[in-house]
């Protein structure tokens, strides 16, 4: 015995539900199946609890992907101030953190309501610990087995995300799913993780728990954020920035004092001659990262007793702290992935697969990955309607 739908949902987090209510809305007959107790699991945990729900600023600068221009369409057609619309709509209340980043004042759990009202609006069926066991086509129809039920529907919507955040359920399997149907993958690897250290630069573990206003730098790509020093390495908002742009042998370069500029050490030597660097740096930085810098530049003596050579040397580096990360923590702490189902695979406009007609792909799962700060929920908000408005 099977269930008959116009369009089948697989993964209940922020793009698949955001699809479903779309589509529902427009009169479509929505089934959602979500291999967890609850939907939204990822959007619960996010933004410490508060849901980090968009970025006003959000932009295709703001995304990784093979081709940069893929999430243009989408994005230009639902932007942030369409999503801040629909969560004041439900008054739910919102306040901007730095850097264009919008919070709920209360909880995450305000965002799932709000979405799974509106799945309701649109009769959405959403099932819960509905394991997908088999994906077939049948013709011009998509035949899904879960739970040891058959749904078919004309349309399929993979949104599934990615591997990141294991524990939450997370799995490969969008990319499983993509490759049955010989569609190209783009490589996963983790992003916006944790770099980790080792070599002579396990020193820096020392100081686990410290952090920094630093500027720093992986690729062509730079985010002036905090650094946080970790029992593994690096992490904190300005090294996860970095991480989706880091790749293995490639440096991290950090900016300790990116306030100052120009030959300022050779000024305070003439304005105090009898200052240390490392007391110059304890009144710019943490005592123990400023400690550790000054015994790695080996300036020990009064400012007037050093050369200018080394003082410039020691700008310099400080400028430009070379890292040499020997991995990332993996996705068990990757927020996101980079990489996925191929942009090239895709039609901008729909998120409809070129070579399989009704077989649709958007969050995660596809090759596009936003900054830190709101813009992945922006992905999914504006790819979950541009396939919701071709169902």
């Amino acid at each position: 015995m099977s269930e008959t739908y116009d369009a089948i949902i697989l993964g209940a987090g922020a793009a698949g539900l955001m699809c479903a209510a779309r589509a529902g809305q427009r009169g479509r007959r929505v089934l959602v199946l979500e291999k967890a107790e609850k939907p939204g699991k990822k959007i619960l945990i996010s933004g410490g609890g508060r849901c980090n729900f968009t970025n006003i600023g959000a932009g295709p600068a703001n995304y990784l992907s093979s081709n940069p221009h893929f999430a243009k369409s989408a994005l230009a057609r639902y932007t942030p101030r369409d999503f801040l619309e629909l969560v004041e709509s439900y008054g739910i209340a919102w306040h901007e953190k730095t850097l264009g980043q919008l919070f709920c004042d209360g909880s995450s759990k305000q965002i799932v309501e709000m979405l799974l009202e509106e799945c309701a609006k649109g009769l959405v069926d959403i099932r819960c610990n509905a394991e997908v066991t088999a994906v077939e086509r049948d013709g011009e129809r998509f035949a899904v087995m879960a739970s040891g039920q058959v749904a078919i529907a004309p349309s399929l919507v993979i949104a599934t995300g990615g591997p990141s955040i294991p524990k939450m359920g997370a799995t490969g399997f969008a990319y499983d799913l993509a490759r049955q149907f010989g569609l190209k993958v783009v490589e996963p690897r983790p992003a916006l993780v944790p770099l980790t250290l080792g070599g002579e630069e396990v020193l820096f573990r020392e100081i686990s728990g410290v952090s920094a206003p630093v500027v720093a730098t992986a690729g062509k790509a730079s985010f002036p954020e905090a650094a946080l020093f970790t029992h593994r390495g690096l992490s904190g908002p300005a090294i996860l920035q970095a991480s989706s742009y880091w790749k293995p042998g490639d440096p991290v370069v950090i900016d300790f004092l990116p306030d100052r500029q120009g030959d300022w050490l050779l000024d305070a030597k003439r304005d105090a001659p009898r200052a240390t660097l490392r007391s110059l740096l304890r009144d710019a930085l943490p005592d123990r990262l400023a400690d550790i810098l000054a015994e790695k530049l080996g300036i020990e003596t009064e400012l007037g007793n050093a050369s200018d050579k080394a003082l410039r040397a020691a700008q310099e580096r400080l400028k430009r702290w070379t890292f040499h990360p020997n991995g990332t923590e993996g996705f068990a702490k990757a927020e996101v992935t980079v990489g996925g189902i191929s942009t090239a695979e895709l039609s901008s406009k729909t998120m409809e697969t070129k070579r399989i007609p009704g077989l649709f792909a958007i969050g995660e799962a596809v090759d596009v990955t936003g900054w830190l700060g709101g813009y992945n929920f922006q992905w999914a908000w504006a790819s979950g309607v541009a396939a919701a408005e071709a169902l």
